[in-house]
């Protein structure tokens, strides 16, 4: 053990393992960080930013088509992908620069190339075999597809392809309507596709409380976003202009949909496949690797973090599980996350976020007698009257307790979500939220009207 390479030695640098990698060197442990791509993994390269980029893109040009509405005359002459693209790849440019320097400031060895778990506390990439005391998994996750469905790059898409396609595509089928999905589906539309969402689940981000997917849902019809839920993919071909997709509702006959492209976007899977792991005894199912509360695998000195454990597939989450396998290591003790806790957020227009549970799990955990919730329309909020912008804040709280989730649908609501995550981390009660002042004219006014009311003293309250 005294002669290991490194304290921590890390394989894969995505948001778990570079964040580990920076917080165990902020804390005088020795790192070695393992990566056959680029630092910063799949959210800095194919994932979170540039999404979020184009998004943005969407945004710009939504707010050009309909500037009208605010007085101001402009035209949308239509929408440069290539200038988008360069867009998009300047902001992750400046943000990996800016992470490779910060890991380099740091004392941290990048080992370049693919990784394999070797043995207990070894790794192996190429012909060297490096070791530390202890060992985090770090792997990351890929686009996923379906079994016999082919996807080409060219007419049937991956995310990742669907970030490198330099046209607008007349019409687009995206199979899936979760979070990845719902957001492709919301850029095109805005850049002036025809899109057809297909799910197979009764809803869209059904993640989500129901309230929040019914918004959604009906702000997407209003947008012109056409969607078939409860609807299972069958098969695709290749047509001479396009592709054929053929679909079946649940007991329904198969039908078709003509589109130019389709997107595949049915969840990422864990890349563990071939690394080693489950020859050195690490615990696995189903690709994931299993862990404790603690993040630590089966095997000894072994963690693993982000994608590859069972559980949310966000950035922060594999952010956050970095710092706290560091500080576990180096033997601070820190407090385990609680999952309820992350907040998620599907950035499409309009934005859903949320944190803690829905009402239908509170009322499963606690009993439908023993919770109550309260939805405030945002048409009671002026920043929301002044954006346009259409959705609620709802909540639920344990009878006579704290509140135990925060749902919210509208344009920007995602960055309400911190106030709701200490709201909910702090289990704060609607009586100790309600006498907060909050800034007027804001968007944060809504969450402060919510547990007015919520409190049993609703002041701008909209049925």
């Amino acid at each position: 053990m005294a002669d290991a390479d490194y304290d921590v030695l890390i394989l894969g640098a995505g948001s778990g393992g570079y964040a580990c990698a920076l917080r165990a060197a902020q804390l005088g442990l020795t790192v070695g960080l393992v990566e056959k791509s680029k630092v910063g993994g799949t959210c800095l390269h194919v994932g979170c930013i540039p999404t979020k980029a184009l998004l943005h893109a969407a945004e710009v040009a939504d707010s050009a088509r309909e500037s009208e509405r605010f007085g101001v005359r402009a035209t949308l002459e239509g929408v440069d992908v290539p200038g988008v693209l360069k867009y998009k790849d300047g902001v992750v440019d400046r943000l990996f620069k800016g992470l490779t320097g910060l890991v380099k400031s740091r004392g941290i060895t990048v080992i370049e190339g693919e990784g394999r778990l070797t043995g207990p506390r070894q790794v192996t990439v190429g012909d060297t075999a490096y070791t530390g005391r202890h060992v985090v998994l770090a792997s990351g996750s890929y686009a996923r597809s379906l079994p016999g469905l082919e996807v080409d790059g060219e007419r049937v898409l991956s995310s990742e392809h669907a970030l490198r396609l330099d046209r607008v595509p007349r019409s687009v089928v995206v199979l899936g309507g979760g979070v990845i999905g719902c957001e492709f589906a919301s850029v095109w539309r805005s850049f002036g596709a025809e899109v057809t969402i297909v799910e197979a689940l009764p809803r869209l981000v059904a993640a989500e409380d129901e309230a929040s997917s019914k918004a959604l849902e009906r702000a997407f019809r209003k947008r012109g976003i056409a969607f078939r839920t409860g609807t299972r993919f069958q098969s695709v071909e290749r047509t001479a202009d396009g592709v054929s997709v053929t679909i079946a509702a649940e007991g329904g006959e198969p039908s078709t949909i003509e589109a130019e492209l389709m997107l595949v976007a049915v969840g990422r899977g864990p890349v563990t496949d071939g690394l080693g792991y489950d020859e050195q005894g690490v615990a696995m199912e189903r690709g994931f690797v299993l862990t404790d509360e603690r993040c630590r695998t089966s095997v000894d000195s072994v963690y693993a973090v982000g994608d590859i454990v069972p559980g949310l597939q966000l950035a922060h989450r594999g952010f956050q599980q970095g710092i706290f396998v560091a500080e576990d290591i180096a033997g601070l003790d820190p407090r385990p996350i609680d999952e309820a806790a992350i907040p998620r957020v599907t950035y499409s227009s309009p934005e859903v976020a949320s944190v803690g549970l829905d009402e239908q799990t509170a009322a499963e955990r606690f009993g439908a007698d023993g919770i109550e919730s309260v939805t405030y329309d945002l048409g009671g909020n002026g920043k929301s009257q002044i954006l346009k912008t259409q959705g609620f804040v709802k909540l639920v709280r344990r009878v006579d307790g704290p509140v135990v989730g925060i749902h919210m649908v509208g344009d920007r609501v995602g960055e309400l979500v911190g106030q709701a995550q200490l709201i909910y981390g702090w289990e704060g009660y609607p009586e100790d939220v309600a006498p907060l002042v909050h800034a007027h004219p804001t968007q944060n006014e809504a969450l402060g009207e919510a547990h007015l009311a919520l409190a049993g003293k609703p002041l701008h309250a909209h049925s």
